[in-house]
């Protein structure tokens, strides 16, 4: 019994290399996704703004300009951060300063509070815009970067511990300290257990942020270097095969078919084998080419997947990777516009040494197994099948009859019956197939 199959190997989920194109498909989005935090920071820093001019100020006039200066060379310096990312990948240090930046950017406007509001610095530490160093960390996740979040968090605590301690030791005679969360609330007090809460706070979310990203920057990986390589393989199988592949809710494994009613076409080349002999290696790979490049368009545009090449050989299927009521009609179809095909090779200068009789067809039907064989390290998509035997026989039956191309009378009549109208007139004839052993009709083109 004959067998027409696609190998490939499965994942067997060890970690690999990636490969460069992977690398730079990661690169390429968080550079993309560094142009986006930019964006983002520019919208920050308007709302920020309009918040500030919109507020009522008190204090001393001669410092309520500092916070505008800060915000517009915030505001300079993310422009210029754009227009880099934009251009051309930001260096980790650029991303670092950045970072830096916008912590720098945040607590200088919280230390404002109280110069704005004409209140002791201890006023500035119950600000709710503290609440904005979870929107610069969590803008650090939009690039699979885990230590550029860390970097954020750092940064963060860094400055808070700061701020704590210029409140601390900037008024140390008048500073009150208190452990008493009512006195801390209602009063410009400082407790130093709820400045260490909001640490504890910052360093859990930054931690939880990073932990996460690292995991999905695994799973980003992974599907990435799958992609592509389901990419890359897919172009070693019939798209319908792959498409059967990504489709299926199932694990493939070696033992698993289905039954399905299919049509298997043989094509092949005479005498390739002996021109092949006389031919420089380039050459022969550009005839089988060129000789592909202008079958395989037809096969797939009549609904047949390839199968297998065999050097010059071709094997296909119709109706076996995907269910197809008409699939002897798309195969019928496929033989008589190979054959209108091959009536033009003689005007190709790389296939005309083929011209002529150089060609053999076969196409046959019947029930096949289409399913999976192999081992856990390497498996193999087949179709097996009676219908697969008889049409290799058939191919060889085109030597004995002086024909380009065979089809079984049930094939063909099937074709028929679902409302095929055929272009050509093939011949009926009967005989004894070799190997066979029995008596077989077909219709023959080209006796």
């Amino acid at each position: 019994m004959s067998v027409v199959h696609q190998s490939f190997r499965p994942n067997t989920g060890q970690d690999v290399r990636l490969p460069k194109r992977v690398v730079q498909a990661i690169a390429d989005h968080d550079n993309t996704s560094e142009v986006v935090i930019k964006v983002i920071q520019l919208v920050i820093i308007t709302v920020m703004a309009l918040l500030y001019f919109f507020s009522p100020k008190r204090g001393d006039p001669d410092w309520q300009w500092t916070v505008p200066i800060a915000m517009g060379l915030y505001i300079a310096v993310t422009l210029v951060g754009l227009f880099w990312a934009t251009k051309a990948r930001l260096p980790d240090w650029a991303v670092y300063v950045s970072i830096v930046f916008d912590m720098a950017l945040l607590y200088s406007l919280i230390w404002s509070f109280h110069v704005k509001y004409g209140q002791p610095p201890s006023f500035y530490l119950k600000s709710p815009t503290l609440m904005y160093v979870f929107i610069f960390i969590g803008l650090r996740t939009l690039r699979f970067e885990p230590r550029f979040v860390l970097a954020a968090g750092l940064a963060a605590v860094l400055g808070w511990i700061g701020m704590i301690a210029y409140v601390a030791y900037s008024d140390a005679g008048d500073m009150m300290i208190t452990r008493d969360y009512v006195t801390y609330l209602t009063s410009n007090s400082l407790l130093i257990g709820a400045e260490v809460e909001k640490i504890i706070l910052i360093l859990l979310v930054t931690g939880t942020l990073a932990l996460s990203l690292h995991r999905a920057k695994g799973i980003l990986e992974r599907a990435l270097s799958d992609r592509d390589a389901a990419q890359t393989f897919s172009r070693f199988f019939d798209s319908d095969v792959a498409q059967e592949l990504r489709e299926s809710d199932l694990q493939l494994k070696s033992g698993e078919g289905v039954n399905r009613n299919a049509a298997i076409l043989m094509v092949d080349l005479r005498g390739f084998s002996k021109a092949a002999q006389s031919m420089e290696p380039s050459d022969v790979m550009s005839m089988l080419g060129q000789y592909q490049k202008r079958l395989i368009p037809i096969i797939q545009r009549n609904g047949g997947s390839i199968d297998k090449f065999l050097g010059d050989g071709i094997l296909a299927s119709f109706g076996a990777a995907h269910v197809d009521e008409d699939y002897t009609v798309g195969a019928v179809r496929t033989v008589e516009e190979i054959l209108a095909d091959f009536e033009t090779w003689a005007d190709d200068p790389i296939l005309t040494r083929f011209a002529g009789r150089h060609i053999g067809i076969a196409l046959s039907s019947g029930q096949i197994v289409f399913g999976v064989v192999g081992d856990d390290h390497r498996l193999e998509m087949t179709v097996i099948g009676s219908a697969v035997n008889l049409c290799a026989k058939l191919e060889k039956h085109n030597k004995e009859l002086g024909s380009l191309a065979v089809i079984d009378k049930v094939t063909y009549d099937a074709a028929v019956e679902r409302g095929y109208s055929p272009k050509r007139k093939p011949k009926l004839t009967s005989g004894t197939i070799a190997d066979l052993g029995r008596t077989q009709e077909v219709y023959a083109y080209g006796t």
